[in-house]
């Protein structure tokens, strides 16, 4: 009686704990919606398609910073997935077993490093990188939206690359992990019908490439709310260009820029509006994330 009892207790607490988490999430959610009601009263759902973001005059759009968002995060998928998908390839299919560990510690050491740091190399190694790479850049590309602008060295470009880097372990850790579930009958198998090494591995990776796909999202989940080292390298501009070189912002880094110099009720609820937006962005893709990885799980597992 005594031992069921003692069982019953571990089930009642351990519960609570995880019914923390559901309650941190809802009360987010519940805060959020109820700080940024003011500004969805002000101004509908214009808020979200307007493109003036002017706390003197009291008019705020959001759109440049829900544009500068997907923007960038988009961008440092672009640039961190064949990297990441390299990695994880390697280190699971190819490594040497002394190699493998090794390189397995430092790819995660990547995403034990803080922010700041990440912004301070960003300001002292790429930014003076990227503007010489705007300025040795032919007139003719400069001449197309993509590559327009004056060589600041700060904007768009730069704040991917360090999103890249950011989401590079993330990405490769969960992919590393997808492809040592395949099973080995599916290896074995396309090596039975001559496949050279080579194939076997795109049959693994054919094999898992839900969960793969899962990997990427995380990624993507993780460059949306990045905060420090993108605010110090995007240049913090409220216009929305698709230059490649021009500045732009989050909307991380405009909470970050001005929440704690917020002097009215509209601004401060507008900017919790865009937190909103950013926590629902967040919220959906890594769910979508999470339930692709654990898709590939269980049919592993079966």
């Amino acid at each position: 009686m005594n031992r069921f009892r003692g069982d019953g207790g571990f089930r009642a607490v351990t519960g609570f704990f995880a019914a923390l988490v559901v309650l941190t999430v809802v009360g987010l959610a519940f805060e959020l919606s109820r700080q940024s009601m003011l500004s969805i009263t002000k101004f509908g759902f214009g808020f979200w398609k307007g493109t003036t973001w002017d706390p003197v005059s009291g008019d705020f759009g959001a759109f440049p910073f829900i544009w500068g968002t997907l923007y960038s995060s988009i961008l440092a998928l672009l640039l961190s997935t064949p990297i990441a998908l390299g990695i994880a390839i390697f280190i699971s299919e190819l490594s040497p077993r002394v190699l493998r560990q090794p390189l397995t510690y430092l790819t995660e050491l990547l995403a034990a490093i803080p922010s700041i740091v990440y912004g301070l190399w960003g300001i002292f190694v790429l930014v003076p990188f990227i503007r010489k790479l705007e300025l040795a850049t032919p007139a003719a590309l400069k001449k197309t939206p993509f590559f327009s602008g004056y060589p600041l060295g700060v904007g768009m470009l730069t704040a991917a690359a360090i999103l890249a880097v950011m989401v590079i372990p993330f990405t490769s850790s969960v992919a590393r992990e997808i492809l040592k579930n395949v099973p080995s009958s599916q290896r074995e198998a396309a090596y039975a019908l001559g496949a050279t090494r080579w194939e076997a591995i795109k049959v693994a990776i054919g094999y898992g490439k839900t969960g793969i796909i899962g990997a990427v999202m995380l990624g993507f989940g993780r460059a949306l709310g990045e905060t420090m080292a993108v605010t110090m390298v995007i240049g913090n501009s409220h216009e929305i260009h698709a230059s490649l070189f021009a500045p732009g912002a989050t909307m991380a880094s405009l909470i970050a820029n001005e929440f704690s110099e917020a002097t009215n009720d509209v601004h401060v609820a507008a900017l919790m509006a865009v937190g909103a937006v950013l926590f629902v962005i967040t919220i959906v893709v890594n769910v979508i994330a999470r339930w692709l990885v654990w898709r590939v799980s269980r049919e592993a597992r079966t």
